[in-house]
């Protein structure tokens, strides 16, 4: 489910996420210790990190799954799926849909 393009350079990876065809893109920032309760989205999402870390932690199935990402690093959420995030240090990322 992570993908990593490796790209930390916000004009770059934008320009990545917009050929991968994501829509929406704009970049946002959580400060240290932001927790972010479960919830689902309408359209697959995409966190893409570009500095700090986060833990993204996605129910399917009746299963939890644990995904740690880094600069360089994303996800996708796909549609109507429950997961939250956490990030201890703080982080700085991508958002966008498709």
């Amino acid at each position: 489910m992570i993908k990593d393009l490796g790209i930390v350079d916000e004009k770059e990876a934008f320009k990545k996420l917009q050929e991968m065809g994501y829509k929406n893109l704009y970049t946002w920032q959580d400060s240290p210790e932001t927790f972010y309760e479960w919830h689902t989205h309408p359209n697959n999402e995409i966190r893409y990190i570009l500095e700090g870390s986060t833990l993204i932690k996605v129910k399917e199935n009746n299963e939890t799954f644990e995904f740690f990402l880094t600069p360089g690093q994303f996800i996708e959420v796909k549609a109507n799926t429950l997961h939250n995030a956490y990030t201890k240090e703080g982080v700085k990322y991508i958002c966008g849909s498709k």
